[in-house]
């Protein structure tokens, strides 16, 4: 198994009527075979039970779950599935999201980084939530990003989070996140570029161990704005933060046209490409990376890791949800941590 050194991995139980249980439990079937780092499951054993048994024959194995403490997850974990309760009852059934849904899923979230904090785990790794259904519960926050930064903070202080969507053939980093496009033109500033990009390169040092890391930064307008002629941002908001990146010793390149960043050549040029905006990120690591792809937040001031992709209500339940991307995020994080410990 895993570095013994390390604590075990907290891992949420995202939104209970989706994907997340489904795809906890097929990666757990494979901690053997993949030499998985350990984990531990923050939910309600009883529905985490009820999920597994309507898994069983569908995945054609014997699951076991275990309730246990996360001290005891280690010694559990190639036997059954460690199991940390939250005290908060679940009770959605595949692809149906009830009352119970929202609470569980934010109470899981909670204590693992409860636990990550405390010292009883390494990292979080989180499994999918709805945010429609936590919006309907009252959630005020945009995703979970924000979230994790509310959780994080220290003496009243919210850390900036910064996403990153990491693969072994790329790392994207999209300097607004949530926001409309028409939102993320007024909150594109140089001082949020510089802000972004030095978290970036600190956590590529410190989490990734890139002594050195090599940033591309790429333009807002088509062709990076033909010199002023597509569009100004290029020379009065970016150009700026890269003089300061650079003044600060970061190696960062551009303003740089979007459409040619993403091919293999360019790719092997760079260790991370920060983008304007969220999809100018996403749409190129999804398509190279679709099923391993993991969202990283940094910025915090712990390791948080995370599937690449949706609660997918259509399969829950199923056993058809491929575990993937999770088993990547599991891995990330305990790379992580060993590299800081």
């Amino acid at each position: 198994m895993a570095n013994d050194a390390i604590k075990p991995l907290a891992l949420t139980l995202g939104e209970p009527a989706g994907i997340g249980p489904d795809i906890t439990i097929a990666a757990w079937l494979r901690r053997r075979e993949l030499n998985l780092p350990v984990f531990y499951l923050l939910g309600d054993e009883a529905f985490i039970v009820r999920r597994a048994k309507a898994l069983e024959k569908a995945l054609g194995a014997d699951i076991r779950i275990a309730s246990v403490s996360p001290s005891e997850a280690a010694a559990t974990f190639t036997e059954a599935l460690p199991v940390v309760a939250t005290g908060v009852r679940a009770t959605a059934e595949p692809g149906k999201p009830d009352e119970s849904s929202a609470q569980a899923a934010l109470a899981s979230i909670r204590q693992a980084v409860g636990d990550v904090r405390a010292g009883r785990a390494s990292a979080v790794v989180t499994n999918p939530i709805a945010k429609s259904v936590l919006y309907r519960a009252g959630f005020r926050h945009p995703g979970h990003t924000e979230f994790l930064a509310e959780l994080a903070a220290t003496d009243g202080r919210v850390p900036q989070p910064v996403m990153m969507l990491w693969s072994p053939r790329l790392a994207v980093v999209p300097v607004t996140i949530h926001v409309s496009l028409r939102d993320a033109l007024v909150q594109l500033t140089s001082e949020l570029i510089v802000s972004t990009v030095r978290i970036a390169a600190s956590e590529l040092k410190s989490r990734f161990g890139i002594d050195r890391p090599r940033i591309a930064i790429s333009g807002l307008n088509p062709h990076a704005g033909e010199d002023g002629s597509l569009g100004h941002e290029e020379q009065t908001v970016i150009a700026p933060a890269l003089k300061v990146l650079r003044n600060d010793g970061i190696e960062a390149r551009g303003p740089l046209p979007a459409d040619t960043m993403f091919h293999e050549a360019a790719r092997a040029t760079y260790d991370c490409a920060v983008c304007m905006y969220h999809d100018q990120a996403l749409i190129p690591i999804k398509t190279v990376a679709f099923d391993d792809a993991v969202n990283v937040t940094l910025g915090l001031p712990f390791i948080r890791t995370s599937p690449d992709h949706g609660t997918a209500f259509d399969i829950a339940g199923t056993a058809k949800a491929n575990p993937a991307s999770l088993i990547a995020a599991l891995k990330l994080a305990s790379r992580m941590a060993a590299a800081q410990s």
